[in-house]
């Protein structure tokens, strides 16, 4: 194996961790790494990864020789190739050796461990000689099914350390020793031996009692557990993995005019390349030519294709589902907006959240404290007890249900669910501490432009003179602008177009600075612009169309009026429209005990009627970009947990500073980077999801480390008093395990409130 070259930069390295059988293994390793001069480690045991920041020049192959000498293995990120075989075929990720591995000792120990239960259990099963035969059932359970604990119970002593796996290995041995003493030295192997399965311990004969049943059950449930939490965790990271897989791995680049086919990881930016219908679209960039309608539902959770035209952003691994079109690379590889997403999911998925961390330490003291109770437990029934069968079982029966396998589960499990549903509906939530912050934000501010409204140029309303055709001065009007890159035009000649079709050309076309344009429009002399522009033209408005105006402009609207062969027509209206979901996205953020706060840097006029529109009351405007961070401060300074929605560069500095920051992903970098949460889809009902699956990712969180842990605890002191059945203890455990990964699992079913 070649070493990998040292690092030439501060950086993160991510390892791929295997051996770990608990949360006490990924803190052990996370100490030693530590440990190590200038590293900072985290060790996520449900990831199976460890996060590492190293300084300049540092040798990652120290940090694998250092888990590799704990115990453990390790390895660097394969690179993307490394996922196909010698063939080129994509390796199926479910082909897992350790998880191959337990699917075949759990089924071979059910195979084996059922009948000899079955026979400790029905007295009338067992015929002369039934305990040895139990005895040949059970052994192959304990001893082969069971050598990952033995193993990693090893791995421990060698290291003066103790860990679940400890505890499962003293607990099954020991029944299993107990077992060969009575049936050979004892009185259990004699012919015509009974002895009834109860769930208390009973004064008996200690030679003359075999615990078979209790050593292979127990051994039976915790593979069952184990095997179930290692498939859940595959589960857990198929949004993932998904993601990782949306991208196209060949582009059809055109260069010189002929069609190339190249690999992705080929392309620049600045390549233009083909898309036809029915492919996915490379790489970032911009269309160059062509019309289409783009599904981007696998990474906005919308099921609308949007339509596209020349000179509008597509986003890469987005499907092209209608016409052909040409498309100018502007991001490649790590920028894409895919990438991004996958690295945000990566991080929360790898992170760690401070009850996580707190779960983890006392996983890494429980263990030892849990043996020093079962050995007074063993000293107090050989003192006080009826026998050393039962000191035996008691002590047993301790070390097994103290076991808390699911401990190390109960966080990483949720987060891996959580943040992979809330990828596949375009909720990117960057890190698990964003989950505390969801549940104490009381306020939501939310940036005006681009969040509640399109940030875009719409025309509104059309108001016709009397005897006009509401459609003819669209047409004229529409026509006109179309040939003017004015932004105030380009929205009328769009809005014009949707209403009456095809646009005409103009045969004459002049723009006239400052005031507006004339031209000539299917034999009409056409003016479009400001009202002077007309008056020059000795062209005017009537009383009510000029007071429609007038109110128009009061609400910060922008008005440009229309006149024709010597006579006023009209005026048309445009603003930036409200989205049409944003009056359902601030009342489903109310429902969730919020309030929204409008705050924008335009006029009071036009801020409060948009804010009006949507539903909200508190109106904070006129505020300068470099201001809003204030604003953010001040309602903090009152006491408010604020969370903060918006999408431009001006709104960093204010996400940066709110409690929960949450950018919409139709937005720029900066803002993306200053926030907590992303919103990939422009819909401002993609906030309400991302409260309502944080929230409910930490109540499955704080759900999961109850039966993780404290059942362990409550039920410590019955098995001490005797009143325990270590195979029963073991199965409790196992379930422990399978509650907290199902319970997890469960997240997968959440549902947007834009589909519900």
């Amino acid at each position: 194996m070649s070493t990998p070259a040292p690092l030439s930069a501060d950086s993160d390295i991510e390892l791929e961790v295997g051996g770990m059988t608990c949360a006490s293994c990924a803190n052990r390793i996370e100490r030693k790494l530590n440990k190590l001069d200038g590293v900072t480690a985290s060790v996520n045991y449900a990831t199976e990864k460890a996060k590492v920041t190293v300084p300049a020049d540092y040798d990652p192959a120290l940090l694998v020789a250092e888990v590799e000498k704990t115990g453990y293995t390790a390895a660097l990120p394969r690179p993307e190739a490394a996922t196909t075989d010698s063939e080129g075929n994509d390796q199926d990720p479910a082909d897992d050796p350790e998880l191959t591995s337990l699917k075949q000792r759990l089924i071979g120990s059910i195979v084996l461990t059922v009948p000899v239960i079955a026979m400790a259990m029905v007295p009338v099963l067992q015929f002369t000689y039934w305990q040895w035969a139990s005895l040949a059932l059970a052994a192959p359970v304990i001893v082969w099914a069971g050598w990952p604990f033995h193993k990693a119970a090893w791995t421990n002593l060698k290291h003066g350390t103790a860990t679940m796996d400890t505890l499962v290995s003293m607990g099954t041995s020991a029944a299993f020793l107990w077992s060969l003493y009575a049936l050979f030295l004892g009185h259990a192997g004699m012919p015509g031996m009974t002895h009834p399965f109860e769930f208390t311990i009973a004064p008996s004969d200690g030679a003359g009692n075999i615990y078979l049943e209790a050593a292979a059950g127990v051994t039976m449930f915790i593979l069952a557990g184990r095997y179930f939490e290692k498939r859940s965790k595959r589960q857990a990271g198929a949004a993932l993995r998904a993601l990782l897989d949306l991208g196209a791995k060949e582009v059809s680049v055109l260069r010189d005019g002929v069609e190339t086919k190249i690999p992705i990881g080929e392309l620049a930016v600045g390549d233009e390349f083909a898309v036809r219908p029915g492919e996915k679209i490379a790489t970032d960039g911009t269309v160059v030519t062509g019309t289409s309608a783009v599904d981007a539902s696998m990474l906005t959770g919308e099921s609308v294709p949007v339509e596209v035209v020349a000179g509008d952003a597509v986003t890469g691994a987005t499907v092209n589902a209608s016409g052909r079109l040409v498309v100018r690379a502007t991001r490649v590889g790590s920028d894409t907006q895919l990438a991004q997403m996958a690295k945000l999911v990566e991080d929360a998925q790898s992170g760690k959240a401070a009850v996580q961390r707190l779960a983890d330490r006392i996983s890494g003291i429980f263990v030892p404290i849990v043996i020093a109770i079962a050995l007074v437990t063993l000293g107090a029934w050989l003192i006080f007890g009826p026998g050393v069968s039962a000191a035996f079982t008691a002590a047993v029966a301790v070390l097994v249900i103290a076991c808390p396998c699911a401990l190390g589960l109960a966080t990483p499990t949720a987060l891996l669910v959580g943040t992979g549903r809330g990828a596949q509906m375009g909720v990117l939530i960057k890190g698990p501490e964003v989950l505390e912050s969801t549940r104490k934000v009381d306020t939501v501010v939310l940036d005006k432009t681009g969040t509640v409204t399109t940030g875009k140029m719409t025309l509104v309303d059309a108001i016709t003179e009397p005897g006009i055709d509401r459609t003819e001065l669209l047409r004229l009007a529409g026509a006109l602008e179309d040939a003017s890159e004015h932004p105030i035009a380009q929205a009328i000649a769009k809005g014009a177009a949707v209403e009456g079709g095809q646009l005409s050309t103009p045969e004459d076309f002049a723009n006239i600075e400052g005031k507006g344009v004339q031209g000539v429009v299917d034999g009409h002399a056409v003016l479009v612009g400001r009202e002077s522009l007309l008056a020059d033209w000795s062209q005017q408005l009537s009383s009510d169309v000029a007071a429609a105006k007038a109110e128009a402009e009061a609400e910060g609207k922008t008005v440009v009026a229309v006149g024709w062969d010597g006579q006023a027509r009209g005026i048309l209206v445009v603003a930036d429209a409200v989205k049409p979901t944003s009056a359902e996205a601030i009342q489903g953020l109310k429902d969730l005990g919020l309030t929204p706060v409008l705050l924008t840097g335009d006029n009071e006029a036009v801020a409060r009627r948009i804010a009006a529109e949507v539903g909200i009351e508190k109106v904070i405007a006129e505020v300068l970009p470099k201001d809003k961070v204030d604003v953010v401060t001040g309602l903090q300074s009152e006491g408010k947990v604020v969370a903060m929605v918006g999408d431009g560069v001006n709104d960093a500095p204010a996400l940066a500073q709110a409690d929960l920051g949450l950018a919409m992903g139709t937005g720029t970098d900066v803002a993306i980077e200053a926030s907590d949460i992303t919103l990939v889809r422009g819909d401002l009902r993609a906030a309400v999801d991302a409260i309502r699956l944080s929230r409910m990712t930490l109540g499955t969180i704080k759900t999961n480390l109850f039966w993780a842990f404290a059942y362990n605890v409550a039920a410590i002191p019955i098995a001490a008093l005797g009143m325990l059945n270590p195979m029963l203890a073991g199965a409790a455990m196992a379930f422990s395990s399978v509650f907290v990964v199902g319970n997890s699992l469960r997240l997968r079913g959440f549902r947007s409130v834009a589909k519900q």
